[in-house]
């Protein structure tokens, strides 16, 4: 008799200790779900900011085809102003032999 309830005994203590384990296992599983439902927000929150940034960076680049022809506009401001600059010389030579 003494036998069965060593046995019977030795059972329980193992039974205990598979639930303590499996209860520590439960544990860190749902220790582990909380954080990965924090970082699936914070990746949300992240990505609704990227999306709002993104069409701000649209409206921004929707005028560069027009930048293209901003070049040829440029080289015929340059060519005025040269020419602008000549006579700009040309009248103030005049102006600077009277002031001397």
């Amino acid at each position: 008799m003494d036998v069965m309830l060593a046995l019977a005994d030795s059972e329980r203590t193992l039974w205990y200790v598979t639930l303590a384990v499996g209860l520590v296992v439960a544990l860190v599983v749902a220790g582990m779900l909380l954080v990965l439902l924090n970082l699936l927000r914070r990746i949300q929150t992240s990505v609704t900011g990227l999306l709002g940034s993104a069409g701000k960076v649209a409206e921004n680049t929707a005028n560069i085809p027009q930048l293209e022809a901003t070049a040829p506009v440029l080289e015929q401001i340059a060519a005025e102003g040269v020419v602008q600059d000549g006579y700009m010389n040309a009248l103030s030579q005049g102006y600077a032999e009277e002031t001397q």
